[in-house]
């Protein structure tokens, strides 16, 4: 009988964990009971290239806890979802529960995805080849990139929780970044043409729409 106790707490101990995984947290709220203002920038369409604006002067982002969040540029992008990743550990997943690969233009054809081999991990996004890449590699890095996402409140994180790959999705919001009481900052790349370390996107995201 104590064995079968032990299975039994077991078994309800690892269920609870694999709930807990698949359930990313959201974000800290700027205001108790308040979700934060987060004004759309300009839009671009579908079809079109993401598109980066200038920040206007008059516009505040909330802080996060305790973490000061200025935008670096308006950001709305339409594109394919690649792959998704959840993160439960880590600073960053204080603020970004979610990773999304994204892929537009010719990084959005089935044909060329096909011959790719993409993953996800470590808040990184990685693709391979097998022989010859299916288009040149710099416009792979031009129309794909890694997204760490901070939903702006919980009608956005429920969105983004709903996302899956190989859905054609919206996403407004502003480039950030993060700086926190203690000094340490996490800073959105500005360009769609880098690669390696600090060339993800770090949105802040008013609204993402399936399409």
């Amino acid at each position: 009988m104590p064995r079968l106790r032990t299975v039994i707490l077991v078994t309800l101990a690892c269920l609870a964990l694999a709930w807990w995984l698949a359930h990313p947290r959201l974000p800290r709220p700027a205001a108790a009971g308040l979700p934060p203002a987060c004004p759309l920038p300009p839009q671009t369409r579908p079809g079109e290239p993401p598109l980066q604006t200038d920040v206007p002067s008059e516009l505040r982002l909330p802080a996060l806890g305790q973490a000061r969040l200025s935008a670096l540029a308006g950001f709305s992008v339409v594109a394919r979802v690649l792959g998704r990743e959840d993160y439960r550990f880590g600073h960053e997943a204080e603020f970004s529960p979610t990773d999304l690969a994204l892929g537009w233009g010719r990084m959005a054809d089935p044909a060329v995805l096909a011959r790719l081999t993409i993953r996800q991990g470590g808040r990184w996004y990685h693709y391979r080849w097998q022989g010859t890449p299916p288009i040149p590699p710099d416009e792979i890095v031009r129309s794909s990139a890694n997204m760490h996402i901070i939903p702006a409140d919980a009608g956005v994180a429920q969105a983004l929780a709903s996302v899956r790959p190989e859905q054609t999705i919206q996403v407004d919001g502003w480039l950030v970044r993060i700086d926190d009481a203690n000094g340490w900052r996490w800073v959105s790349s500005l360009r769609r043409d880098d690669s390696g370390n600090g060339a993800c996107e770090l949105v802040y995201a008013c609204r993402i729409t399936v399409l």
